[in-house]
């Protein structure tokens, strides 16, 4: 039920970030998922990735300081209070969002937000049982 995320910190600088997608590129990983948070001196561009493994070995083989951590994929209604009907449910049970970003899926019908829980045990729990799909790594990373 959860996914594995790269971290990697960032100078912040022009080209740095083409050097990241240039070493995946090379490597044949698809990128499924990604945010990017920045600073005055540096940012965290956080990936999902087609191939985790292979991914954080050619990263920091090129030099690039890199992290992991397990976030959850949860299918969110695409309507006015998708989201927030979600984001209530937490909230009533004390868990907290550390930050989400949103995944593209074709369908149409869903989102896809990926989560970063304070208690991500909980809030697997909690959602699966309001109803809500956690979409596992294997599947995300293949979408």
């Amino acid at each position: 039920m959860k996914c594995e995320q790269i971290s990697i910190f960032l100078e912040n600088r022009a080209g740095r970030l083409s050097e990241v997608t240039r070493v995946l590129a090379e490597s044949q990983i698809n990128i499924r998922a990604l945010s990017l948070a920045d600073t005055s001196d540096f940012g965290i561009l956080r990936l999902i990735v087609s191939n985790f493994e292979k991914a954080k070995q050619v990263l920091k083989d090129n030099g690039f300081t890199v992290g992991r951590t397990t976030v959850v994929a949860v299918e969110v209604p695409d309507q006015p209070g998708g989201l927030h009907n979600i984001l209530a449910l937490l909230s009533t049970h004390g868990v907290n969002v550390e930050y989400m970003y949103a995944f593209v899926q074709q369908s149409g019908k869903n989102a896809v937000m990926i989560f970063r829980f304070d208690r991500t045990d909980q809030a697997i729990e909690i959602l699966t049982q309001g109803g809500l799909k956690i979409i596992p790594g294997d599947v995300l990373y293949t979408m």
